[in-house]
């Protein structure tokens, strides 16, 4: 999930727009399966971030998985907490999510120290994690969330070697902590920063007994990996996921890159599933749709390269062959002026219904009946 414009809080006011959008998400969710698919067994919930536009708090997120007849919500920045993050307000929030069936996860931001992202607005990297680790405890979360950066990072002094040594530096500084707690610490593969070989190095360094993976499919591909492959190898480790579908197409000077709605993209997710939930068994399935822009990836310029001296020629192969697979799309063009704000939430609305329900519907996931 990559921290861009993209995630501009804008006002909760509900627009003529706003309810149409949340009248698809019920429609959507209320309307039978047609041939419905084997159930998998898989809970299914979504990222906070998957309606950024909406500005909603914890609660307003809770109701709203609800809506969607989702199992789990991911809170994956504490701005929905709303500042109040002691334990007495965390536990009221827990069981309020209980009462109606939904189970948290919690995340953050960056808790690598060097990072070009690295913000100290919850202390040191070290205090930002315990921070964290403590929250998720209250939570009941199974899993804290967290970011090294981003492919700017590859690009620093040491590269993404020194940014993984300092990351690890900070992990193995909570693990006493983490352990206590019962929380593993999910480090996500994130807008580019890692492939999934040195997210896969980072996590044994760090210790898998108390560090995991945060997978996110859509970042596999801005490191130029298949998804399927990339969770090939981060499968063992895999805590929780944030999951959207792409389309990827060639072009004269590469390959482009556009984040979907589940099903409305070139991955192969019925593959991808029969993988998950034979080595992700117990791992949570959330949906985290961040669609609509391309992202070109000129691979046949040599500059191109510079962020990524040690990519392999296999994965550069998988990731072509998918590739080939799929077709241009055109990006989400919301209006200018006061509109654009209405049409992002109805967007992004609109967006995650479709991609719940295609879970749901034709992948077999969720386990929740009503």
């Amino acid at each position: 999930m990559p921290h861009t414009d993209l995630s501009c809080t804008v006002s909760p006011r509900l627009t003529r727009r706003h309810f149409g959008g949340l009248a698809l998400a019920a429609a959507l969710a209320a309307r039978p399966a047609a041939g419905a698919p084997e159930r998998r067994g898989i809970p299914l919930g979504f990222d906070n971030f998957a309606v950024r536009a909406l500005g909603w708090n914890a609660r307003q997120l809770v109701d709203h998985a609800v809506t969607l007849r989702c199992d789990a919500l991911f809170i994956t920045d504490f701005g929905p907490l709303e500042g109040r993050f002691d334990d007495a307000t965390l536990t009221e929030l827990r069981a309020y999510a209980a009462d109606r069936g939904v189970a948290l996860e919690l995340g953050s931001w960056s808790i690598c120290p060097t990072s070009t992202t690295f913000k100290p607005d919850w202390g040191t990297a070290e205090e930002h994690l315990a921070l964290g680790i403590r929250m998720a405890k209250a939570l009941g979360s199974p899993a804290f969330r967290v970011i090294l950066g981003n492919q700017s990072d590859r690009l620093t002094p040491g590269g993404i070697e020194a940014r993984i040594a300092d990351t690890v530096k900070v992990l193995r500084s909570q693990r006493s902590r983490a352990v206590d707690a019962g929380v593993r610490i999910a480090v996500e593969n994130h807008a580019g920063d890692m492939q999934s070989r040195e997210l896969k190095a980072l996590v044994e360094e760090a210790g898998p007994d108390f560090v995991g993976v945060n997978f996110d499919s859509g970042n596999a591909c801005w490191t130029l990996e298949d998804p399927l492959r990339a969770l090939a190898t981060l499968a063992p480790y895999v805590v929780t996921t944030s999951l959207r579908d792409t389309m990827l197409w060639t072009t004269d000077d590469g390959v482009v890159a556009q984040w979907t709605a589940m099903g409305e993209g070139c991955v192969d997710l019925p593959a991808f599933f029969d993988l998950f939930a034979e080595a992700c068994r117990g791992v949570r399935v959330q949906i985290e749709t961040i669609s609509g822009f391309p992202r070109r990836m000129p691979i046949y310029q040599t500059d191109f390269w510079k962020p990524y001296p040690g990519a392999r020629a296999a994965d550069l192969a998988a990731f072509l062959a998918v590739a080939r697979r799929g077709r241009p799309l055109d990006p989400f063009r919301p209006p200018e002026g006061e509109a654009r704000r209405a049409a992002e939430q109805e967007y992004q609305l609109g967006e995650l219904a479709r991609s719940i329900t295609h879970c749901r519907d034709v992948l077999g996931l969720g386990v929740r009946a009503a």
